[in-house]
């Protein structure tokens, strides 16, 4: 049986007034989960971030995240409220000193690859090494084979399921362009 991801208990946000008022006992409660994207430097970390926490799609130039950002999204998981605050790490080699510290706090992670990238697919190994050197052991990841809108395919769907198997991770193929998936790969580390 997989150990669950340690979730925190918080107490949730109160009425106007500071009172929590004729709401029940299970509204007051917020489990809270630190969500880490992770992956080489222009495989849709941001644009998945925004995808799920906006709903829409940052079309245009490449900017690319210096250092980390976070943001936060609250989910109703099977009846209970859970906040992800999820953290949007830099790809570039120069920022992995300052990402490598927020791996021991992270419940889970998404690691992804951009499927019209093979150097992108060909780095998850390296990432799965320092994944396994920084984050808890107990850790929950998810590989994600992103930009699946794209007719410029290089990785195909199989290339990602057979690496997942081999390294005993859950795999999902998700677009931020169109929303394929995106709102179901957070959901299902959030379980």
């Amino acid at each position: 049986m997989r150990p669950q991801p340690p979730w925190t208990l918080l107490p949730a946000a109160v009425g106007a007034r500071g009172r929590a008022g004729a709401l029940p006992l299970c509204s007051l409660a917020l489990l809270s989960l630190q969500v880490m994207l992770v992956g080489d430097s222009g495989v849709g970390k941001t644009c998945l971030l925004v995808r799920f926490k906006d709903g829409a799609f940052l079309a245009g130039s490449f900017i690319s995240t210096v250092g980390i950002d976070f943001r936060n999204k609250v989910l109703n998981v099977d009846g209970v409220r859970v906040k992800l605050q999820i953290w949007d790490t830099a790809g570039q080699e120069r920022f992995r000193s300052v990402t490598h510290a927020y791996y021991r706090d992270a419940h889970a992670l998404l690691l992804l690859y951009d499927v019209t990238n093979r150097a992108s697919f060909d780095n998850i190994q390296a990432w799965l090494t320092e994944i396994h050197e920084y984050a808890k052991q107990d850790v929950v990841l998810m590989l994600l084979g992103n930009k699946v809108s794209s007719p410029e395919r290089v990785v195909r769907r199989e290339d990602g399921e057979k690496l997942a198997k081999e390294y005993g991770v859950p795999f999902m193929e998700t677009s931020a362009r169109s929303g394929l998936n995106v709102d179901l790969a957070f959901v299902a580390i959030a379980k």
